[in-house]
């Protein structure tokens, strides 16, 4: 009897300590679980959602207000636009030890831009980069344009698109993406160029370190249309030097042959065997020596997306990359030739010679007489429009 007892009783004992053992482990799971679900939130709390901001820059000639707009990203990304211009202010990346720069070349002021131009991180338009002869036929009709760059016309003429002050249309924040869009309306005989055109430049920074300017535009006349935008890069950070040790491959084996004045003459050569070369990666001042002052060259791309890889830069300091892709034909390669010590940025940076490289994406320059070209005429009816990404990363 006694002994049974004790069975009984050693039983009892021993489901009891396993039912406390499995309520201890089941607890401890719980409460591991809870605070893992804490740390995740406290972690998300953390975390910088996309963001926008919008605060004044001050007033442009004519009265208009311009204003600053900021998008940025949890990564650290942070791009500052104005309306003046549709001017991409500064640009803010992280390099390979997560250390922020701004990479593009600009003015702290809007007298600066006002008054000392440079079209550092301009829309340029109606018609970017060179016309020939300041004219050229459309529909039978000839369009004299202003010789801003005689006896050729540049970039829109006297005042273009980089010297408008445009409306903003849209500004905000969403999960994966920051947006700032702004418009402006090219009126009919402005600078020489026929037709109301409507149009519209939308910036948008994703959570993917990657900023996209997408271009939109109408008209009511047949017109011609160039639009890019006009940004000086330095990798390794604005006022840090020149560019010719960054490394550049561009996805282009073709080349618009020029003449003196930089107009193309219509001739399509390979890159292969010039100093023109990039189809494989090559620091920007390997063979620079051989183009007199620098480079300031179109090339046709080879396409095949939509948007398609036009260029990959990276600068070996810092191990910041960018590579870019658009739809558009070509890319105009330019290396701040003509920035000298005079040219004093924000911060009071001195951007010496070659102190930045533009990518400008765009049809090639005297498309407008030149049939063989794609041709950049946009009628009523149609509607245009250009994507250009930049995405950024190290190594």
């Amino acid at each position: 009897m006694r002994t049974g007892i004790l069975t009984v009783v050693r039983g009892v004992s021993i489901n009891l300590i396993l039912a406390i053992a499995l309520l201890f482990v089941f607890g401890c799971e719980e409460k591991k679980t809870a605070s893992e679900q804490e740390h995740a939130q406290s972690n998300a709390k953390e975390a910088k959602p996309m963001s926008v901001h919008k605060e004044s820059f001050g007033q442009a000639p004519d009265g208009g207000q311009v204003d600053l707009y900021t998008l940025a990203n949890a990564k650290g990304l942070r791009a500052r636009i104005i309306n003046y211009g549709a001017i991409l202010v500064s640009l803010e990346v992280p390099d390979r030890g997560g250390n922020l720069a701004d990479i593009a070349l600009g003015y702290d002021k809007l007298d600066d831009y006002l008054k000392r131009g440079g079209l550092f991180g301009a829309v340029v338009g109606r018609y970017a980069n060179r016309i020939g002869g300041a004219k050229f036929v459309l529909d039978g009709v000839e369009y004299p344009l202003a010789p801003n760059n005689q006896p050729n016309h540049i970039h829109g003429g006297r005042k273009g698109f980089d010297k408008a002050v445009w409306m903003l249309e849209d500004l905000r924040a969403e999960d994966h993406q920051a947006v700032v869009k702004l418009s402006y309306v090219s009126q009919d005989g402005e600078e020489g160029y026929p037709g109301n055109l409507a149009c519209s430049v939308t910036y948008t920074l994703t959570d993917e370190n990657e900023l996209k300017i997408g271009y939109e535009a109408e008209t009511d006349k047949t017109t011609v249309l160039n639009l890019t935008n006009h940004s000086y890069f330095n990798l390794a950070g604005h006022g840090a030097g020149d560019v010719l040790g960054h490394v550049l491959m561009l996805a282009a084996d073709k080349y618009t042959v020029f003449d003196d004045a930089l107009i193309p003459t219509g001739e399509i050569r390979s890159v292969k065997g010039t100093p023109f070369d990039f189809t494989t990666p090559t620091p920007i001042g390997a063979r620079i020596g051989e183009v007199g002052a620098g480079y300031d060259q179109n090339y046709v791309l080879n396409g095949g997306g939509s948007p398609a890889l036009c260029a990959r830069v990276s600068e070996p300091t810092s191990g910041r990359v960018m590579e870019v892709r658009t739809t558009e034909p070509g890319v105009q390669l330019y290396t701040g030739n003509w920035l000298n010590s005079s040219v004093t940025g924000k911060g009071g940076k001195v951007y010496g010679k070659h102190g930045g490289f533009c990518l400008e994406t765009q049809h090639f320059p005297d498309s407008p007489n030149k049939p063989d070209f794609p041709s950049a005429v946009l009628k009523p009816g149609q509607k245009f429009t250009s994507v250009t990404a930049f995405k950024f990363s190290t190594q």
